[in-house]
């Protein structure tokens, strides 16, 4: 009881400057000194925010070479290889490429148009030349999937925000489907419709994990190191940073 703000001010330094405790350790104590005065002893706490903060390590992106990216990317299984020739050539985020639809490839201008990205923006990047084939190929086994759905009561896709609803036969349409469906039919939470949602994340992850160590690369590389590798490979062959920044849809260049 006879500590006060001063006193928990100068040990929540003391765990960051002398301790070097993690960021999460330092907010952990702050979290329980908080519970004690608050909850156990009944003592408001006055202001002691001016204590020294523990910085959260920053972790440089892992970057593979272009050589490595082959060897991944021919240690993956299909559809995944194809998944991450696009996150690799168009420098996607993992849910950019998962929620990819039929109506975002533009083939004759060799774009992809990537919509509601991080911060909710839509941004127009390139369409590998490699992936053309390929995604041309497995569209023509989406499209016969998904006319089995509908022939069975089913091919409804989900719409974000109130697209559903102000067009009624969208859904359905060939141009709203996903580029990467799931392989069954399942339940959507959000109004108990049976339907079939896009690849799910953790599919692809696993994928790559698994392509990684067969390729025998000892790099800790996920999907998002793709990502990573598509700039850091345009800028080392001479690409202006503003136009990698655009097709990454970036703010800020320093990120």
């Amino acid at each position: 009881r006879e500590m006060g703000d001063a006193e928990i001010e100068v040990f929540l330094t003391h765990l960051a400057v002398e301790g070097r405790v993690a960021a999460s350790t330092q907010n952990q104590a702050l979290n329980a000194i908080v519970f004690l005065y608050k909850q156990v002893l009944e003592i408001d706490l006055g202001d002691f925010s001016q204590f020294e903060r523990a910085r959260a390590p920053r972790k440089l992106p892992v970057v593979l070479t272009r050589e490595e990216v082959t060897r991944v990317l021919a240690s993956m299984d299909w559809p995944f290889s194809l998944m991450a020739t696009l996150m690799y050539g168009a420098g996607l985020r993992l849910m950019e490429c998962l929620r990819l639809r039929v109506k975002d490839i533009d083939f004759a201008q060799r774009q992809l148009i990537v919509r509601d990205g991080k911060g909710g923006k839509d941004r127009i990047t390139v369409l590998p030349n490699a992936s053309i084939l390929w995604l041309q190929d497995h569209l023509v086994g989406v499209r016969a999937q998904h006319e089995q759905d509908l022939r069975s009561g089913h091919g409804s896709v989900w719409l974000p925000g109130a697209l559903a609803g102000k067009y009624r036969n969208a859904p359905r349409e060939w141009g709203w489907q996903w580029i990467f469906p799931a392989a069954e039919l399942s339940t959507d939470p959000r109004g108990g419709h049976t339907r079939r949602h896009h690849i799910h994340e953790t599919l692809l992850q696993r994928a790559m994990k698994r392509a990684v160590k067969k390729a025998g690369i000892t790099k800790p590389a996920t999907p998002h190191s793709l990502r990573h590798s598509f700039a850091t490979h345009l800028l080392e062959s001479g690409s202006d940073i503003r136009t990698v920044q655009e097709l990454l849809g970036h703010n800020d260049v320093s990120t």
